[in-house]
């Protein structure tokens, strides 16, 4: 196991806790039993090229397509892109104002959240037209589907599962890393049964159990940011999207200039 890793892996919790903790003024939620963390490497397998010009929210392979939903106010849209050369083939743009966020496919529909206002859209995956919304409460970051409810984060500690057609609550969960919360769980693919998700502002990817919020792998991302050189510091990681029928894995940012296709193995110890 690298340094680097093991640096990450032994302050987990403080890491991934302290700062929203701080800003939301929110009393610390109660440890619970930790569960131990896996150290997972990535190698990359390919890169393509990525619209550097696409603040990156929500990425999914869909029916041999890549699809990525991207934020900013005016200029927030749905779009399928080319894998091969990073083209936008076509895009659907959010009503307005509206910060686009997260995205999900639900049978042959995709959903993709709003930030502050509370509204869900839905898009005929092959045509990209409007098929209608939902609403939910707080904040929309990021979105999942694990074939029964849609996994929604706001940026709290909490994952809600969602009734995919109502948006109904079914059930929550609270991610926690070494018995503790963590905050700022951004995109979400759910993979082979585990929920993967992006922390905001961080160089790596965690594991997380979906029937119990736990933490239980850290994929350590830094040598990707590290490779694409100098950023805004807006330019985080964001986008992991599974090609469950080839089992590729595809990872981005926020305004990166490549997409990555990477392998996931054990680190070095």
């Amino acid at each position: 196991m690298t340094t680097t890793m093991i640096r990450w892996l032994m302050p987990l919790s403080l890491a991934l806790a302290t700062a929203a903790s701080a800003q939301a003024g929110a009393p610390p939620l109660a440890p619970v039993q930790p569960v131990p963390v896996e150290g997972i490497s990535a190698r990359i397998v390919a890169r393509y090229p990525h619209d550097r010009t696409a603040f990156t929210q929500g990425l999914v392979w869909h029916d041999g397509a890549l699809f990525e939903s991207t934020g900013q106010p005016g200029v927030s849209d749905v779009r399928r892109v080319n894998l091969a050369d990073g083209k936008v083939l076509a895009r659907a743009r959010l009503p307005g104002e509206q910060f686009g966020e997260g995205l999900a496919v639900d049978g042959q529909q995709l959903v993709s959240l709003t930030w502050m206002d509370g509204i869900a859209h839905r898009w005929n995956a092959k045509t990209l037209k409007a098929v209608g919304t939902a609403r939910y409460a707080g904040e929309g970051w990021g979105l999942a589907s694990d074939g029964q409810s849609l996994i929604l984060s706001d940026g709290t500690p909490t994952l809600r599962f969602l009734d995919p057609k109502t948006f109904r609550e079914r059930r929550r969960v609270t991610i926690t890393a070494n018995g503790r919360p963590v905050h700022n769980l951004n995109e979400l693919e759910m993979i082979d049964g585990k929920l993967w998700g992006n922390i905001w502002h961080r160089d790596y990817i965690v594991r997380i159990d979906p029937a119990t919020g736990a933490v239980d792998g850290l994929v350590d991302l830094a040598p990707l940011r590290a490779e694409l050189g100098a950023l805004d510091p807006e330019a985080v990681l964001n986008g992991i999207a599974w090609d469950a029928g080839t089992k590729r894995l595809f990872v981005t940012g926020k305004w990166w200039p490549m997409l990555f296709e990477i392998a996931l193995e054990p680190a070095a110890g």
